[in-house]
């Protein structure tokens, strides 16, 4: 499980052309990577519209945003164009990267229990160390609160 201080693993993610994207490639920048369950359902559609809402301002702050879900890249770029989304909606196919930040865990819904993305937020200084988490994440006021704190990040 990733925490403050760490030093973010370098992983590769599919963009929603296909494109791979590594975190290194965000070096020297400010990076947020949230994880959210499923592309266009509700509490994953609100939270990149509150991120998206904000886009301007975390870019104003020299800061990346990025979701990352299992969804396919063209589940992806359909949930984009739907909702016109700023941010940069990335697919961990195999789960590597969920598993590298702590993010795939065991969930329980009327009884049942099943392996899913747990909804988290990592701030991620220049350097590439983790200087925020956000875990269980309630999304109402949450995109506000990464921005304040990217906002406070040198």
């Amino acid at each position: 499980m990733l925490n403050e201080g760490d030093k973010a693993p370098d992983v590769a993610l599919t963009g929603s052309e296909g494109e791979e994207v590594r975190l290194g490639d965000f070096k020297g920048q400010k990076l947020v990577v949230y994880f959210y369950p499923k592309d266009d359902t509700s509490g994953c559609t609100r939270e990149a519209q509150d991120f998206t809402a904000l886009a301007e301002e975390f870019e104003a702050v020299g800061t990346w945003v990025i979701g990352v879900s299992k969804d396919s890249p063209k589940s992806h770029a359909k949930f984009r164009d739907k909702y016109e989304l700023k941010v940069r909606l990335l697919t961990d196919a195999d789960g590597s990267v969920c598993e590298a930040f702590g993010t795939w865990v065991e969930k329980s819904m009327y009884g049942r229990k099943y392996m899913g993305i747990d909804r988290a937020t990592f701030l991620i200084d220049r350097d590439g160390v983790v200087k925020g988490v956000w875990r269980k994440v309630k999304v109402p006021g949450h995109a506000e609160a990464v921005l304040k704190a990217a906002r406070e990040l040198a």
